[in-house]
């Protein structure tokens, strides 16, 4: 916590900003969009197939679960396994790296229910 705390505090120059800028838009990059990290988190819960991510992401359509799983798979964040069995079975699960989004999540899950309460004016439970 004290080298966050040492970043914070020391006065940035522009090319400190811009050595900051490379990995955050390397990181929105990997998670953009409507969908990814729900997909992430769905996966946090265990490996899963095809129907039963798209069975807990409310209105995500197949095309696009199809689309977002290939571009997690290519960031390295899920891995894709295919079983030799009849039906052909296909697995999804998260990697290492993609665990390691974790803590970022749960500080934006705290943060979105203190936006929520800010800006909506009503308490939100959080589960």
């Amino acid at each position: 916590m004290e080298a966050k705390e040492a970043f914070l505090e020391k006065r940035l120059s522009h090319s400190d900003c811009t050595k900051s800028l490379l990995p955050v838009r390397d990181a929105l990059d990997a998670l953009n969009g409507k969908w990814k990290l729900q997909i992430i988190i769905s996966l946090m819960f265990g490996n899963k197939r095809f129907t039963q991510i798209a069975k807990e992401i409310p209105n995500i359509t197949d095309k696009m679960l199809s689309k977002e799983l290939r571009d997690l798979e290519a960031n390295e964040l899920v891995k894709r396994t295919v079983y030799d069995s009849i039906p052909v079975v296909v697995e999804y699960t998260l990697t290492e790296h993609g665990h390691s989004l974790r803590e970022l999540i749960d500080v934006l899950r705290v943060w979105g229910v203190k936006h929520r309460n800010m800006v909506m004016g009503r308490e939100v439970v959080e589960s």
